[in-house]
């Protein structure tokens, strides 16, 4: 080993540029790439990106993971078609990787974006439809009332500790 090798080492370590250190078991951030808001401006479900995961959250809480986040938009849309149905405003939007998947997706069924969105939401009502339109119809609306209400759930209890 030549004598000056570690000095020809410890230069290299220097130039390098500084990494931060991975914890292990650390989140990745979540992305949201579409939000359901309400009225008030308060986002009542949401789609994010985690890693390479697409998550569903309604009411702060994640309901689901897909690989692809189109057939929950459709369920997003859904959701926001019958809110407003009843008289509720609601507000939908969706990042531009969001449409580009949507368009990508409907290109290949030989649609636009905005048929092939419906298609999907159609298939939603008809299975709601099916299942009887009155139960399914207060369950939505249920979801959304859940939702709100535990929006506002966490910030009456300020001390961290789990209620009995």
């Amino acid at each position: 080993m030549s004598q000056n090798s570690k000095a020809k080492r410890d230069k290299r370590k220097k130039q390098q540029a500084k990494r931060p250190f991975l914890r292990l078991n650390a989140q990745q951030q979540v992305q949201n790439h579409a939000v359901l808001t309400n009225e008030d401006g308060q986002a009542v479900a949401a789609i994010g990106l985690q890693g390479r995961e697409w998550l569903l959250a309604i009411g702060g809480q994640t309901m689901g993971n897909a690989d692809n986040p189109v057939p929950m938009l459709a369920m997003l849309k859904h959701l926001s078609n019958v809110q407003e149905k009843e008289g509720r405003t609601v507000n939908l939007e969706y990042s531009e990787l969001m449409q580009k998947l949507l368009d990508t997706l409907a290109a290949e069924a030989g649609q636009t974006a905005d048929e092939y969105l419906d298609k999907l939401v159609a298939e939603f009502e008809t299975e709601q439809a099916e299942e009887g339109e009155e139960g399914e119809d207060a369950a939505e609306g249920d979801v959304v009332e859940a939702a709100a209400d535990a929006e506002a759930a966490p910030a009456a209890d300020t001390d961290g500790k789990p209620q009995a």
